[in-house]
């Protein structure tokens, strides 16, 4: 018999497998969620009062671990819009720049669908972070990627940790719409993002997912399982297939 939060996945990815069929049924591309035009105008220059989304997120998206920032390029779209609007609403807090908040609220409704759509269409590599620099920066520690890799992949069932494959795909590469891509993202946003989900400031996640899974990561998971995950590829070999990234 499953357990109340082992239900609340399971209608998850019910869900979750439910959308994504409609949209590879419907053959959705990335110029019907959004004008990609203007997305890219908005991303590269901004909007009145916005300062451009490359100012933080670098020209090609990819975020930077000086900064904190993450990357952008190639992540779901409806993911993207709903963090928008959520920072709009101002249910998630921008505790890194200090200006999400205030740029979600000067995009309108259409505006936040055109950047979030230009954004997921952009491309750019799987490689995340350069886990040499992130030492030199000495802000965050780096852990062993092996360890993380059997987090990942296997979880630790006795203290209530189960794999990042289960809900974000093979190698965090996301199961959109409903989880994000973790492979590729720079490794100081994912470490400082699993750390606001453990201690509650960012709350923002379906069903409070993240929030229970965090809570019983120890700091050295969460180093561990990002050193894994910035740099985790997309595909096995044999298998160059890419799920849809919408």
């Amino acid at each position: 018999m499953l357990r109340t939060n082992q239900f609340g996945i399971a209608i998850a990815m019910l869900t979750m497998v439910s959308s994504s069929a409609l949209f590879a049924s419907e053959g959705v591309s990335f110029a019907d969620l959004g004008n990609l035009d203007s997305g890219k105008t908005i991303f590269e220059q901004g909007k009145g009062d916005v300062p451009a989304c490359t100012s933080c997120h670098g020209q090609d998206g990819l975020g930077d671990d000086a900064m904190g920032t993450p990357r952008l390029a190639g992540q779901g779209f409806n993911f993207l819009l709903k963090q928008l609007q959520d920072f709009h609403d101002d249910k998630r807090k921008d505790e890194t720049m200090f200006i999400m908040n205030t740029n979600a609220k000067g995009l309108n409704e259409q505006d936040k669908k055109d950047v979030a759509a230009y954004a997921a269409s952009m491309g750019g590599p799987e490689k995340g972070s350069d886990m040499a620099q992130v030492k030199e920066l000495g802000t965050v520690p780096v852990g062993q990627r092996h360890l993380g890799k059997a987090l990942a992949q296997y979880g630790s069932p006795e203290r209530g940790i189960p794999a990042c494959h289960s809900c974000h795909g093979f190698n965090g590469r996301g199961a959109y719409p409903v989880y994000p891509r973790l492979s590729g993202q720079k490794y100081v946003y994912m470490v400082n993002q699993l750390k606001k989900w453990r201690d509650g400031s960012r709350a923002n996640d379906p069903m409070a997912q993240m929030r229970a899974v965090a809570k019983n990561m120890t700091d050295d998971d969460i180093h561990n399982v990002a050193t894994f995950l910035t740099n985790a590829a997309l595909t096995t070999q044999g298998n160059s297939r890419i799920p849809d990234q919408k």
